[in-house]
């Protein structure tokens, strides 16, 4: 992996991160993941690259953003669960909260939750991940239809072939203010689509395809410091739509040089749905 630096002047509310990017080789890439490896951390083959970008704070365009235009929301939202851990309060009162917001938010008639994910960034376990540190967006033009369909079942797929829809992930802190390894998302007004590239991640008996990102200096990467529990970044990861709005967002936690060494780990829940505008 290389690693590129650039000296420029940054603007209040501005900080250097450096952000992974995939250099695009003529190759398609691919991942061997956790499940298949049984490590820690997937495997890459591919050719990656440590970047030194500019990532904005965003929270003085909190009320201009839009999942729209921009592929990111973030809103005040407390929640009534107490026990983030609980995959049983979870799913039966967290995630009603969540298909609220969602609906909200998109205007979606139908949104189905299919899964949650914890991380944290002090080397995981109990039921929790690493924080994802590559700039990628989780679902491709192939793979978001693939989803509904193993989701829903071929019959039900079909019939909603025709209904707009979107992939949603709602990302919230489990205890804040989040100041380790924060998340970074990329405004999707300025993603080139040709930066999107495809890559197989490889799990056992199945092989799943997700975007990683090119750098291209007229990305602006935008995060939102010390986000609290009581604050949901909502962020699109695929837009069925084709008319000129945001479709894909790419993201990757990052290290804010300004974090202190003993301040507590991140520890943050996704929630992953799929929202329908019948």
């Amino acid at each position: 992996m290389t690693m590129v630096t650039e000296t420029t002047r940054m603007p209040a509310g501005t900080v250097t991160g450096e952000i992974t990017f995939m250099v695009p080789t003529g190759q398609r890439p691919y991942v061997h993941t956790e499940a298949l490896t049984g490590e820690p951390k997937p495997q890459y083959h591919a050719e990656l690259q440590r970047r030194a970008v500019a990532i904005h704070d965003a929270r003085a365009r909190t009320e201009k953003l839009s999942l729209d235009r921009h592929g990111v929301e973030l809103h005040q939202r407390p929640s009534s669960v107490e026990d983030l851990y609980s995959d049983e309060q979870v799913k039966q009162d967290y995630y009603p909260e969540i298909e609220a917001l969602v609906k909200e938010a998109t205007g979606a008639s139908r949104v189905v939750i299919f899964d949650h994910t914890r991380r944290r960034d002090d080397g995981g376990g109990g039921g929790t991940k690493t924080p994802a540190d590559r700039a990628h967006n989780d679902y491709t033009e192939w793979s978001a239809p693939q989803r509904v369909q193993d989701l829903l079942g071929e019959e039900e797929a079909r019939r909603l072939r025709d209904v707009p829809f979107v992939q949603v992930n709602a990302w919230r802190p489990i205890r804040g203010p989040v100041r380790r390894s924060p998340l970074a998302v990329l405004d999707a007004a300025t993603l080139d689509p040709g930066d999107l590239i495809t890559t197989d991640m490889v799990y056992p008996g199945r092989t799943g395809e997700i975007y990683h990102l090119a750098f291209n200096p007229a990305q602006r990467w935008l995060y939102f410091p010390a986000m609290e529990r009581d604050e949901i970044l909502l962020i699109k990861g695929y837009d069925s739509r084709t008319d000129g709005r945001a479709r894909f967002v790419p993201h990757t936690a990052f290290h804010d040089p300004g974090t202190h060494a003993d301040e507590p780990p991140r520890e943050s829940i996704e929630v992953r749905t799929l929202a329908f505008l019948e």
